[in-house]
């Protein structure tokens, strides 16, 4: 039976045979560990979503002809990236935390795209067997995880050059029925909340990087990986007594390292193998579509702004002229996230394989507006809390007989607000700022999807300078002859932008 609710999900994570390593130990049943439950709330409210709000969580599949989770779809056009963005930002605001399935969502679409180059090349089948396993995990309506990011040892080496092998995801041996898989792969977003994980490599390759150039599809309690579960700020909050300081009991990020020890893989599983000239294709694609997936921050942002509002509230300053400004500040920059996320998506073009690519130029602005807008939001949000939001005794303390009406009468706020409710709102900005969700929301804005500098080598490719001098002197009245020639440049993206050329 396919999985339909939140609480189908999480019955569906029982009892598997997964490795799961936390603080140097095994974790019996990671679905009841209170560390861990957090997450896989996150994820169900993704099943959630499509049930309360199907037009926006769900979709119909041109493969099964059945209504899926649109983290499952291929997409078909432009409206479909459009409708991801829009899923994304709600699911922000529902769980103020990373909700896991983006990765899977962006790899899925990246995969069906190349796969189809692959076999026009080189007369493989690998979009057959791709499409076959897309029907399957739609028709379950399971999670899909994406493995890309290898722990790469000496950077200035390839991974052949490395001196041990398994600094990057390799075959190790192969037979008539699949290969073997050695490796590890780090910050692993939701994998261990995940049905199936996809491998993909991490980088350009050579061609004796063959045996790294692989892409297939694995179970996340496949016999040989083993899950080491990364810590988070605070996290230890969640195993207290109590939910306030905690700031966010009911959501969470998750991540992981995954260590992969001779994991088979069968043929039918396997969409890349050895063709190394296609690993940057797939790396670029997978990244363009996950740099625009970063406009899940703004729902963040809506919840932090809203938090910050409500303290401005509690503390009585909410008619204050810079709270009023703060405040508009930080949306404008929350808009501007959502701006040119929402904008790469509408101007998507058609693949060869049928489905759609967002415009790479705009989601590249997109993520490198990421890596430093949160944190300005976050800086003014702890502007507006005050320090009471990193010095505020803990819950223990507001419930102690003794310190508690201490704590009632000398943490009040406005008249008509409780103080627990201050307590709460602050411990949410700590949470999200500082906090346990401040991975997802901060440090995971930066280096997620490529760190900055990557953003800026993209959109330094795409500037189209030669143009853009062109246009400039053109309007200037410049002959420079010959010269001009030189830096006369094809436009295809103004041409598609402006809709004069057909992708």
């Amino acid at each position: 039976m396919p999985i339909k609710s939140g609480s189908d999900y999480i019955d569906s994570l029982r009892g598997r045979n997964l490795k799961v390593y936390l603080f140097g130990e095994l974790v019996k049943e990671p679905v009841d560990h209170p560390m861990i439950r957090p997450s896989i709330n996150a994820v169900a409210e993704t099943y959630e979503l499509a049930i309360q709000e199907p037009e926006l969580g769900s979709t119909l599949s041109p493969m099964t002809g059945k209504s899926i989770n649109r983290f499952l779809h291929i997409v078909e056009n432009a409206d479909d990236l459009v409708n991801q963005n829009r899923m994304q930002r709600k699911l922000g605001q529902l769980t103020g935390t990373c909700f896991q399935r983006c990765v899977g969502m962006d790899a899925l679409n990246s995969i069906y795209s190349t796969t189809y180059e692959i076999d026009l090349k080189h007369g493989t089948d690998y979009h057959k067997k791709f499409k076959e396993f897309v029907k399957m995990v739609q028709s379950e309506n399971l999670v899909i995880g994406g493995a890309m990011t290898d722990v790469k040892g000496d950077r200035s080496l390839t991974p052949s050059q490395q001196e041990d092998p398994d600094m990057f995801v390799h075959v190790t041996k192969r037979d008539n029925s699949g290969v073997y898989i050695s490796g590890a792969k780090a910050h692993q977003t939701g994998c261990i909340n995940s049905h199936w994980i996809i491998v993909m490599p991490t980088m350009r390759l050579r061609e004796e990087d063959k045996n790294y150039a692989l892409v297939g599809a694995v179970p996340a309690d496949a016999e040989g990986i083993t899950y080491i579960y990364g810590r988070q700020s605070c996290d230890t909050r969640s195993t207290e007594e109590g939910d306030i300081d905690s700031g966010n009991a009911k959501f969470s990020g998750q991540e992981a390292m995954m260590i992969l020890d001779n994991v088979f893989i069968p043929n039918e599983r396997i969409f890349m193998d050895g063709e190394v000239e296609f690993a940057s294709m797939l790396v670029e694609r997978f990244t363009c579509y996950h740099r625009r997936s970063y406009v899940c921050k703004t729902g963040l942002g809506d919840v932090l702004i809203g938090a910050a509002a409500a303290v401005a509230d509690y503390n009585g300053v909410s008619n204050a002229s810079h709270i009023k400004d703060k405040l508009v500040e930080m949306t404008h920059l929350n808009e501007t996230i959502f701006a040119a996320g929402i904008a790469s998506s509408h101007q998507a073009h058609k693949m060869p394989a049928g489905n759609y690519q967002n415009d790479d130029m705009l989601a590249n602005v997109c993520k490198h507006n990421v890596t430093r807008f949160p944190y300005e939001i976050g800086r003014l949000a702890q502007d507006i809390a005050g320090g009471l939001m990193v010095t505020m005794p803990s819950e223990k303390d507001f419930r102690s007989p003794y310190t508690g009406p201490l704590l009632e009468k000398y943490l009040k706020g406005r008249k008509g607000v409780s103080t627990e409710n201050r307590m709460r709102i602050l411990r949410l900005i700590e949470n999200m700022t500082l906090g346990r969700n401040a991975v997802g929301y901060l440090t995971e804005s930066m280096h997620g999807a490529g760190s900055p500098q990557a953003q800026r080598i993209q959109i330094a490719r795409q500037m189209q300078l030669g143009y853009k001098k062109k246009l400039a002197k053109d309007l200037a009245g410049v002959d420079e002859g010959e010269s001009n020639h030189r830096e006369q440049e094809q436009s295809d993206y103004f041409d598609r932008i402006f809709g004069l050329k057909q992708s």
